[in-house]
């Protein structure tokens, strides 16, 4: 009885007191110095800015009559010291993309191949009036992609951590770089 008793007032000490409070996702907290969400917001709201308001857009509606380009997004390659998950701010992008009635977006990847593979099950399960057709998907004009580069810089106690992050949109007939986007984010970190 005595040894349980002193296992339980050892577990109970051994506890830590966690306290988890709720912020804004606007607020901007920065523990480690590592890429964070607040990065990805500055890179959605750079890329956003960027993207809608060059000269790329424009010209493709002066030259196709006032249509709206296609866009498909493609791989973001991190080459960056670390895990850093580009799809918080390319969800972000799509999003304005769309919202900008400007744009046209696809969808791309493992979701587009999820909705072929639907597609061919409606062949075989829905009714003829409500089974979706083959051959009628929307071609992109043009595809997203990009990287996302760093370089660590570190002296004793002191580390700057530097990460660079570019988007390019090719003309997908052409082959032509039609925008570059880029947002670079400097960390001076202090142990």
């Amino acid at each position: 009885m005595l040894g349980i008793a002193a296992l339980v007032i050892f577990a109970s000490g051994c506890s830590s007191q966690k306290k988890v409070t709720r912020v804004s996702p606007d607020e901007q907290i920065d523990l480690s110095g590592r890429w964070n969400d607040t990065d990805s917001r500055l890179t959605a709201d750079a890329m956003i800015s960027q993207s809608l308001t060059e000269a790329w857009l424009n010209n493709f509606r002066d030259t196709h009559g006032g249509d709206k380009p296609v866009i498909i997004c493609g791989f973001v390659k991190n080459k960056s010291h670390e895990h850093i998950d580009a799809e918080t701010f390319i969800k972000d992008l799509e999003k304005a993309f769309i919202n900008s009635q400007q744009i046209r977006l696809v969808q791309g990847g493992e979701k587009r191949d999820d909705i072929r593979l639907e597609r061919a099950d409606q062949q075989d399960y829905s009714s003829a009036e409500t089974m979706k057709a083959w051959g009628r998907e929307m071609g992109a004009d043009f595809m997203l992609q990009g990287s996302i580069n760093s370089i660590v810089d570190s002296e004793g106690r002191e580390t700057v951590n530097f990460y660079q992050i570019n988007l390019e949109l090719t003309n997908i007939e052409t082959n032509e770089i039609v925008w570059i986007g880029d947002k670079k984010i400097k960390k001076y970190i202090k142990n």
